[in-house]
Order: C-alpha cells, then structure tokens, then sequence
C-alpha cells in the first residue's frame, strides 16, 4: 500500500492544478502520470454556462466515438418481422419482441444499450420504469428508436455514446482508455469537443464553456484552455 501510495503522489506530482493546459499536452500529460496496474478509462467533464432546470437549455446528444470506447458494447434489439433478420445480421448480441421485453420484465439486465423499431415501443412501455433510471430507455432522438436497425446497431457496437448536462450544468463522459495512443484519445476528444460546441443553445447567455477537465480512473484532474478547446472544436 505504502509503494502504491508513493507512486500516485509521483503521478499527480507532474500536474501543475493551478495551469490551463492545451489539448495536446494536456492528452499527454494524461497519459504520464499514471500509477494503475490497468488499463484506465479516460473521462472528460464539460462545465457550462447553461441552466439545465430549462428545457430550452438542457443538452443532450448522442454521437459515434472516431476511435471506439475500448469497451466491448452489448446491444438488444426489441423489433418484430424482418428487422430480426437485419438486426442478426448487424451484430445484435440479442435480437426478438415479447420475448425479450419478458426476460427483462423478469430481471435480467446483462446488456448495455437496447434498440426498439417504432411498432414495438407500445410494448416497451411496459419496462419504461425498469429501462428508464438507468438510461437504457430507447428514444428517438437518441437514435436508439428507428427503422433502421442495422445502421443504429452498427453505431453502437463502433461506439456510440450518450451525453446530457447533469443538475449542475456538467456533461460528463468517458472517450477512451488509457491504452489509446494520442491520437485515438485526440480523435474521439474532437469529436465530443465539437458536439458539446454545436449543441450551445440559444439561450445560453455569457460564457458558454466554463471549464474542461479530463482525467483517468485513478489519475488527477487536468484542466484544459477552454480557447484552446474551442478552437479544436
């Protein structure tokens, strides 16, 4: 413990707290200070300048990661008629109707995203409160309740993520893992970086992004330039 110990405060020792740094230093400074024997999920956390007890001002999105989520996503598809077929061949884990909505009526919950076609969400309607706390509740908008199945099960399996302001105002989001090259993590930081700056809403008054820190599982918080991140947006 004690070893262990000495190692996080050589890692958080090579952050400076009080420094703004760029996108690309601060990905790389990300990566070097690190004490964990695995391999750590990188998060970012956007605070802006939104009230999010406003409709008009909550954001909300989903969208595909460039470089993946490094993490093995298991998809169930809730369709009917030949959608079965094209969901398989997409690579659903689990693909059928009443049969699926009846396994989870009964307790099960070994998956990570659900998509429906619209004919089934009447049904669906009947899992809304088991689905819904904890965000697996398909939903237009999101993508999670189309016709096309196959695209929507192709997205995420390639790593497709959601994202919405909490109370406080924070989008907070995992874009990787600490195995990822620079490049990777950059990529998919981009990617999010620009959605977070497209999704600004009207309403919004003053300074739009307050603040942007990433950091690891285990690792310090690593504030970034907030210029720097719109212009990389």
């Amino acid at each position: 413990m004690k070893k262990q110990n000495t190692k996080r405060k050589e890692a958080w020792a090579k952050v400076d707290k009080d420094k703004l740094y760029n996108v690309n230093d601060g990905l790389n400074l990300l990566k070097e200070a690190t004490f964990a024997k695995f391999d750590e999920t990188v998060d970012v956390a956007f605070r802006l300048g939104v009230d999010p007890r406003h409709a008009d001002q909550m954001i909300r999105g989903a969208i595909v990661m460039p470089a993946g989520t490094g993490k093995k996503v298991t998809v169930v598809v809730i369709t009917s008629g030949e959608n079965i077929s094209k969901a398989e061949a997409a690579g659903a884990d689990l693909v059928g109707g009443d049969d699926i909505i009846q396994k989870i009526q009964g307790g099960w919950m070994d998956f990570d995203r659900v998509i429906a076609t619209p004919d089934m969400m009447g049904k669906i309607g009947r899992i809304a409160r088991i689905l819904g706390p904890r965000g697996l509740m398909p939903n237009p908008k999101l993508g999670t309740v189309t016709t096309d199945v196959e695209k929507a099960v192709s997205e995420q399996k390639a790593g497709k993520v959601e994202y919405r302001t909490d109370k406080t105002g924070i989008v907070h989001l995992a874009f990787g893992k600490k195995s990822f090259s620079e490049d990777q993590l950059l990529e998919n930081f981009k990617a999010i970086a620009g959605a977070i700056v497209r999704a600004k809403p009207a309403s919004s008054k003053g300074t739009y992004m307050k603040s942007v820190v990433i950091s690891s599982s285990m690792g310090p918080g690593i504030k970034l330039d907030t210029v720097d991140v719109s212009k990389l947006a």
